[in-house]
């Protein structure tokens, strides 16, 4: 691309002034578009509170507490021994908790 020596140079000033601009109008033009929602599709993940789910099951296989974890006494969380911070038995306190 060939470049015209001649021609009057803009100054920094110039310059941000028209970036100023641009992105002014890409902001307005971004402002005005307008999102296309489908109202039933939303409505049918929204879930409300007091919601009637007798009809749903919830499928999780619980574990029972292993050997080397324990219940912590202040968060009654199960953990790994490692994060066993002080005490023992009932009670033990993770490391989060201290």
């Amino acid at each position: 691309m060939a470049t015209d020596y001649d021609s009057p140079r803009k100054s920094e000033e110039e310059l941000q002034e028209e970036s100023i601009e641009e992105l002014k109008a890409k902001r307005a033009e971004v402002q005005n578009a307008q999102i296309d929602i489908d109202e039933e599709e939303a409505a049918e993940n929204l879930e409300l509170p007091g919601a009637d789910l007798s009809g749903e099951e919830l499928a999780v296989r619980v574990v029972p507490k292993q050997t080397d974890e324990f219940t912590c006494s202040r968060c009654f969380l199960v953990h790994h021994i490692t994060q066993l911070s002080k005490g023992s038995g009932a009670n033990a306190i993770c490391k989060d908790c201290v």
